[in-house]
Parts: C-alpha cells; structure tokens; sequence
C-alpha cells in the first residue's frame, strides 16, 4: 500500500498520513457497491428519499465534526467551512425531495393498438471522483442525484482532503445501508484504478487533463465531467458602484479555489483605468488569513506561482498577507490584479485557481465578447452593467453553462451548473441532474 504525507495548508506541517487504496482496495469498494445495488435501487423513491434525509440530519447533528474535518484539510476559515457543509447537507435535501417529484415522460397511446411508458431506471455502480477545493461540497453535488437516483457509490476524494468522505461514508453506512455509499481515499493512482474498474459510470470534476484521462480510461461508460472555469467577468461603463468590491470577493473566496470563480476581467479600453484603479482598491482590503485561506497543497502553490512569474502582465497591487504566528510557512498568496496583458498571455489562457484577477481590454464590444470567449474554458462568467438590455445582450453571447449579471458565483441546488467545450460536459445541481445517473427504458404492450 501506498502512503503520503497530508499536509495542513495553513501551517506547511504534516498534520496526518494517508494510505492510498491500490487494487485490492479498489476492488472491495466497488465489490461492496456492487452487492448493495439490487437493495438500494429497489426501494421506493419514498424510500430512499427518507434515508437520504436521515444522513442530513446526522450531517447536522455532527456539524462541528465535519466542520473540523474540511478546515483539517482545505485550511479554509471556519465560517466558510461551516457553511460550505451547510450547503453539502442543503443539496442532499433537496435531491431526497426532488427524486419525488415525477418528471419523467408521459406515458400514453404512442402507437396504434398500444399502450407505451417510459421507466428511467439507475445506471448501477458511479465512481465519484472529486476535488480538493469544496471536499464535502463537491461530493454533494455528485453524490446527491446519483442516490436518489437509486445509483450505489464510490466515492474517490482528492488526496489532501479525504476527511469529509471518510466521515460520511460512516454516517452513510448507517442511514442508506452497508456499502450504498464507499469511501476510497487515495492519490491519482488509486482514481486511475477506480475508473478502470468494475463500475457503470464515472462522474469526475476536476483538470482538463484528469477529464481527458478519465474520457481515455471509461471507454464507452458515461462519463460526467467538470473540468475548470477561468471565467471572465465583463464590466461595461455603467457597472454599479459595488461590482469592484463584488469581483474582488468572489475571486479571493476560497483563496480563488472555485472553478466558476471570476478569473478574467473585461472591459472597454476607454473604460480600463478606471477598472483597474477599482479592483486594485478592493484588492488592498482584501487580506490571506482573515478573510480568506491557503492554496490547498504545495503543487497548487507552485503552479500558481510559475503562471504568475511568467505573465507578462504588470502587478498594478496586490492584497495583503496577515497570517498568525506559526502559519508562515503554510501555502498563503495575497491576492493580485494583473493588467496590461496580451490575449496569449499564460495568466489568461490557463486556469490559475489562485486569488488573482486579470484585466484585458477591447476597443469595442464585439472585441470583449471576443476576449471573454477567446479562452477554451467555458464554464460561467458574469456581466456587470446597469442597463439590463445590453447587459442581457452580452450574457447571451457569451459561450458558457451559466451567466450571472451584476453578482458572481452564487448558486442554489435548484438551479443547473455545467460547462462546454474545455470545462467539460454534464449537469450538476437542479433537478436536470437525476438523469445524469439514469437511464431511459421504454416499455410497450400490445393492448
């Protein structure tokens, strides 16, 4: 078995060793999944609906332990833990209810002399591979419609943050049933092996290169992938007074950890000093340590790093450092703006998953929906404007799964999250999402 050493982001110290699951562990967890599914898959939507919302209680009844457990691991502030589990149990709720509420289609007289209906029955056994930034989170958002679904599930978390998982898949056992939902810990390799193994499907949200490997390894199994955003965040000349204090929050939440976070600001040229003297203002108020945390893992630090050294961009300011003693050598980066940047620049084109904004600008706005779109990214991006005709004109020529106008990166389970073209494919959240993890079975009798 493999190990690694887990760090604590906030300090740089090792806080924990993982055992990394390998083929033996890999093939028990998909075992045990496999054995669980005839039970689980049939019972009654009431049925599992209840079950699902006996884990949220347990999930709120242990609040201050899964707290713990996603602060061990992402060293986010408690605040944003607590209510990122909040949330985690918000979303489990609302798919024990909306499994409920058939949406399937109407069965009828299809055909003459026949009687025709529509069953949309459970894929079987989905690895859910998930990410470092939002652990319980993100899990949630998988795990959710995949039960309610009637689907069994493993659940792979990333390598630093495996705590939440293994907490929930203990709780899990006791609410859905002996091996509903599995916890398997491990590096990339053990995820590589999840894949490869006996499973039905594979819902992955992380890299695109980690969503490439996965499309290359699943074969002809579905596959749902959320694979990054580096967002753009249009700001038109008549943008409200808040939006520089708005980006600024949404780009620093999560130390910028979130793949629908504001990444690329765009504007009018004539519009571009102002912008910047804007975000550059916010960026000072904003501090690493109380109001927002660590980059995860030190390779995360270190990518961010060589992007920003290689920009050709000029730091107009940055944000400030404000950690306490004996957290100096943890993965803090105060936030930048980063301006006067050409479209190839690599703080542009690549996902830079840090506490950091960039500013391009265009003559015209046919040129800022050009740049907005230039990148192959394609996840979400905002607009920010009085005017709500040309504002709603620009959110709709933009190429991406969700647009926000005059707000940033805020989401509910009722409404649907999904990418195109480099931020992959598939739905999360809303009720859309169950038929990510069913599939349709059309019956037809002769009358």
């Amino acid at each position: 078995m493999n190990f690694v050493d887990l760090p604590d982001p906030r300090t740089g110290h090792i806080r924990s060793r993982l055992d990394c699951g390998g083929p033996a562990e890999v093939s028990a967890a998909v075992a045990a999944a496999r054995a669980a599914l005839p039970a689980w898959a049939g019972l009654t939507a009431k049925e599992r609906s209840h079950r699902l919302l006996a884990l949220v209680a347990l999930i709120e009844q242990h609040l201050d332990a899964y707290v713990a457990a996603e602060v061990a691991g992402t060293g986010k502030p408690t605040a944003d833990a607590r209510a990122e589990v909040l949330n985690a149990a918000d979303v489990l709720r609302f798919y024990a209810g909306a499994v409920r509420a058939d949406l399937t289609p109407a069965a009828g007289h299809r055909l003459p002399g026949r009687e025709s209906w529509v069953r949309w029955e459970p894929l079987g056994v989905v690895a859910a591979i998930v990410p470092w930034n939002y652990p319980l989170l993100m899990a949630a958002w998988r795990l959710g419609p995949a039960l309610a679904a009637g689907n069994t599930v493993v659940l792979k978390p990333a390598e630093t943050t495996p705590d939440t998982a293994v907490l929930l898949a203990s709780h899990a056992a006791s609410t859905l049933g002996a091996g509903v939902l599995v916890a398997l810990p491990g590096d990339r390799d053990t995820g590589r092996l999840l894949v490869g193994a006996d499973v039905d499907a594979v819902a992955f949200t992380g890299s695109q290169a980690g969503g490439l490997d996965v499309v290359a390894r699943a074969g002809l199994r579905r596959v749902s992938l959320e694979l990054g955003g580096n967002c753009a965040a249009v700001v038109l000349p008549d943008a409200p007074s808040f939006t520089y204090d708005e980006l600024v929050g949404a780009c620093t939440y999560n130390a910028g950890q979130s793949c629908a976070a504001p990444a690329r600001v765009i504007t009018l040229r004539s519009h571009l000093d102002e912008v910047v003297d804007g975000l550059a203002a916010a960026m000072l108020a904003r501090r690493a340590g109380p109001d927002f945390g660590p980059l995860n893992n030190a390779a995360q630090l270190a990518r961010f790093d060589a992007i920003v050294s290689s920009s050709a961009a000029g730091v107009r300011r940055s944000g400030a450092l404000a950690v306490g003693s004996g957290e100096t050598d943890g993965f803090w980066r105060a936030g930048l703006i980063l301006a006067d940047l050409p479209p190839d620049d690599p703080a542009v084109t690549q996902e830079m998953f840090g506490p950091a904004l960039t500013v391009q600008a265009a003559d015209d706005l046919d040129g800022v929906v050009a740049l907005a779109n230039s990148v192959p990214q394609a996840l979400a991006a905002s607009v920010w404007g009085t005017a709500v005709g040309p504002s709603l004109r620009v959110a709709g020529l933009l190429d991406c799964g969700e647009v926000w106008v005059n707000c940033h990166l805020e989401q509910t389970a009722e409404l649907p999250h999904g990418g195109r073209r480099g931020s992959g494919h598939g739905t999360d959240l809303s009720v859309l999402a169950l038929a990510e993890y069913q599939r349709p079975k059309t019956v037809t009798v002769r009358l």
